[in-house]
């Protein structure tokens, strides 16, 4: 087991099979040694779980959450590309989409959920750069969407 899955299994999470791409795109894109991973929905065992706007009915924790699976399932993609998450050199960037109502301003607090997930998982080699996005509406009603680039080994 890798350093990663391990701290992954103290954490009590189990990362899903990837997601297959809902449209005309790859999930990962390599090019050198940056790996860039497609917009990530919050999608569990169930399917789809966060749906709706922050600031419209969907509060900030629920939205943080949605991040946190966003990140989860960004860990899938790594690990599906390169069959092994201690690969990962360091998280470069994540970007974090939030379906956000007319004046809401909490769009960073909202991808903290993925951010903070990140870094407890890889530590030093998790602080990344990143862009925290406010947009009318997501894929399928999500509430949240996050994509990241990863340096790899």
């Amino acid at each position: 087991m890798s350093a990663i899955e391990k701290r992954l299994a103290d954490l009590g999470v189990s990362l899903p099979n990837p997601a297959k791409p809902a449209a005309n795109y790859v999930p990962a894109v390599q090019t050198g040694n940056l790996l860039f991973i497609s917009g990530q929905l919050p999608m569990g065992a169930n399917g789809l779980e966060h749906t709706g706007q922050l600031g419209a009915g969907t509060e900030i924790e629920a939205g943080q959450a949605a991040a946190r699976l966003c990140a989860i399932n960004i860990l899938a993609q790594v690990r599906a590309h390169t069959g092994d998450l201690d690969r990962i050199v360091r998280c470069v960037k994540l970007t974090g989409f939030v379906s956000s109502a007319p004046g809401f301003g909490d769009q960073p607090k909202v991808v903290n959920g993925a951010s903070d997930f990140i870094v407890e998982v890889l530590g030093d080699k998790g602080r990344h750069s990143r862009s925290a996005v406010g947009v009318s509406a997501l894929p399928f009603g999500a509430a949240v969407e996050v994509e990241a680039i990863f340096e790899i080994a």
